[in-house]
């Protein structure tokens, strides 16, 4: 007949090992407190990081995207995304993350906030 409580029964309190007379080494007992806590930290600090691209701030960039890759406005004659006709156009624009547009490097010099001329 089986002597230990009904709980131990379901699963819920550990049996005890009467061989050995204690109970079985559990995650918890093996794992140092340290690592525990570390894990638990990072855990929590990646709760508050954003989960994706979406919810950072972005800003219009004119003049990185390459021929058919901007997000839209290309200026006159083009319709919206995907329509830029040359390779860094100053009037057509890509989103990037704010404050990194004119660190951008092209072949004409770097991004600009501000939107320049089309090409002739």
């Amino acid at each position: 007949m089986d002597h230990r409580p009904s709980n131990a029964r379901l699963g819920l309190v550990p049996a005890v090992n009467a061989e050995a007379g204690r109970r079985p080494s559990s995650f918890a007992a093996r794992v140092p407190p340290a690592a525990l806590a570390a894990s638990v930290a990072t855990a929590l600090a990646l709760i508050g990081a954003p989960a994706s691209a979406e919810t950072t701030t972005k800003e219009k960039c004119y003049g990185v995207a390459l021929s058919g890759q901007n997000d839209c406005a290309a200026g006159p004659g083009t319709t919206c995304a995907g329509t830029s006709k040359i390779d860094y156009q100053k009037n057509a624009w890509k989103l990037v993350l704010t404050g990194t547009c004119t660190s951008i490097k092209n072949p004409n010099g770097s991004g600009s906030l501000t939107q320049g001329k089309a090409p002739s």
